[in-house]
Formats: structure tokens, sequence, C-alpha cells
């Protein structure tokens, strides 16, 4: 699918006040673009809380010029000189401050890195740096003392208080692309998935398209239906089968967070302790890998040998 046909992408906000926040980071962002300045950032967070569109968005209102490297592809020492140094060094054009945006700063190696608290001081007079990550300790020291830190981590009521605004989102895209859809279905997906909102959005554009609408029961079987299967498979020890599902499922946070959730009625009390410890290793290492197909397939080998299931 094109980008632009992704809602995610379509319905990205353009400014600080679209954007799903709690008041108090709204209130700090809002800030800064009164004051037109624009500083040292280190945006922490979990995935699909609004940072990477928070960075754009300040930087579209304060009318600077941008570039966005993803670290987690361009993440070496030549990234740095090549990219970064080409376009800090010089002045833009209005003569505003140029700004490079450093999305999944966590996957930076070490040596990137520590060029970039360098580049950070030497370009100080003509840009700044806004850097984005899921996992702050993977950000070397020097970095977070040049950055002011804004953690999108939320406490119950700001999350509740996001789950209201994305719900709220989530009705006038629907509305706007003429899918009809259950509210109950929704209010469900917002409250499995929060707060990534990405994630919202793009299961419920995956369901509508499957489906032509947005109902109850296309949520109440998809998920519980899959892992069902891959279940099937661990237990009957079907290597084959369970790496054609990972193939055709790759998202670990998805097959994880259905395994967590229905503990009890897949697997034998005496393999519940085992299995959240399994579930527990095998996500964090899911950010550090470099195939999470590997990994997966990693994790049903030894869910194979230590769980005892049900069926």
């Amino acid at each position: 699918m094109r980008e632009d046909f992704l809602f995610v992408e379509k319905y990205r906000p353009k400014t600080i006040d679209e954007c799903i926040l709690p008041d108090n980071l709204k209130n700090i962002f809002t800030t800064l673009k009164t004051k037109g300045e624009i500083i040292n950032l280190l945006l922490t967070g979990p995935a699909g809380t609004g940072k990477t569109t928070v960075a754009k968005a300040l930087c579209e209102e304060l009318g600077c010029t941008y570039i966005v490297i993803n670290g987690s592809s361009d993440n070496g020492v030549d990234m740095v000189r090549d990219q970064i140094t080409t376009f800090a060094s010089s002045m833009s054009t209005d003569g505003k401050t140029k700004v490079v945006i450093l999305d999944e700063a966590d996957y930076l190696s070490p040596n990137a890195q520590a060029s970039l608290r360098n580049l950070i001081e030497t370009f100080s007079k003509n840009c700044r740096f806004i850097f984005t990550c899921n996992f702050k300790n993977k950000i070397i020291p020097p970095i977070h003392s040049r950055c002011s830190v804004v953690d999108f981590t939320f406490d119950g009521d700001e999350l509740r208080s996001m789950q209201v605004q994305i719900t709220k989102r989530l009705f006038q895209i629907l509305d706007n692309e003429e899918i009809k859809y259950s509210k109950e279905a929704c209010l469900e997906l917002v409250k499995k998935f929060s707060p990534d909102n990405r994630k919202i959005i793009n299961e419920v554009q995956k369901y509508a398209n499957i489906n032509g609408e947005v109902d109850v029961g296309l949520f109440n079987v998809i998920d519980s239906a899959k892992i069902q299967s891959l279940v099937g498979f661990m237990s009957k020890g079907d290597f084959k089968s369970c790496r054609q599902f990972i193939a055709e499922n790759p998202s670990p946070d998805t097959i994880f967070a259905e395994l967590y959730d229905n503990i009890a009625e897949l697997v034998h009390p005496e393999s519940i302790p085992t299995l959240i410890l399994i579930l527990g290793e095998y996500q964090s290492r899911a950010p550090l890998v470099a195939n999470q197909e590997i990994n997966l397939a990693a994790f049903c080998v030894e869910c194979m040998k230590s769980i005892k299931w049900r069926n």
C-alpha cells in the first residue's frame, strides 16, 4: 500500500494543537512554539505515542528547515559524517535554525552517538537536534546532558485522557473515509493497544480493508484465532508451521501480547511462570535484534521445549 494511502500518514497531525498528548506535554511544546524557540530535545517513550509527529509538527510550525534520519537504518559513523555534517554545517536560506530529527536514535551505534555529542556543540549556532527513542538507557549520557529530556510515558490519568483523544480521532477518520464502524469495537481496540496510537490507526485500517467495516465480531476473533493456531503448532513441535506463521504475522508485540492476555486459557498452570519469563526475555530482545523473524523463531523453539500447552 502506498504511503499516501495509509491513514496514519494521511491523518498525521500537522500542528502541536492537533497532536494527541496529555496537557502537561502539550503545554511544553506549545510554550516552545509560542517563544519561537527550538532546543535540543530527547523525546523518549513507548512506540506510537507521538514523538516523531511532535518533532515534525514543531519544526513545521516554527518554519525550520529540517531533515529526518532513521537511526534503525542509518546508524553508523558514516551517516553522521556524511548526512548530518553536510546538512548542519550550512546556513538555511532564510536564516532560521535548522533541525536534525534523529528518529529511533536508540538504534544508533555507540560510535555514531559519540560523534553526535561533538556535532551538537560545533553547530549550536545554526542547528538543533531532536532525538526520539523508545529506550533512553540506550542513549549515551553525554547526549542526555546536551538535551532537554521529555518522557512520553504516561500515568493512569494521562493515559485515560489520551484514550479519549484517540477515540475521537478514530471516529473522525472513519467518518471521513465513510467506513461503517461500531463504537464498541473502536473502544475495545483503543483499550487494547493504547498508548500506541499508530498501531490503533493501522489496525483499524487493516480490519476495514478485510471486512469493509469495523465491527465487534472482527476484533473478537482475528487475534485470538491466530494465536490459537500458533499454540497448536508449538504444542505439536511443528517448527515448519511456526516459521510460516511468523513470516505471515511478523509483529512480536502482537504475538507476545496475545499470549500474555490469554495465558490462563492457553497454558497449564505449572507452565505459566515459565512462559511469563520467556515472554519477558524475548520481548526485551525484540528492539535489539537485527532480524525479528529469527528472534520469534527462537521464542517458539524455547516454548516447544519448556511449555505445557492446554490443547
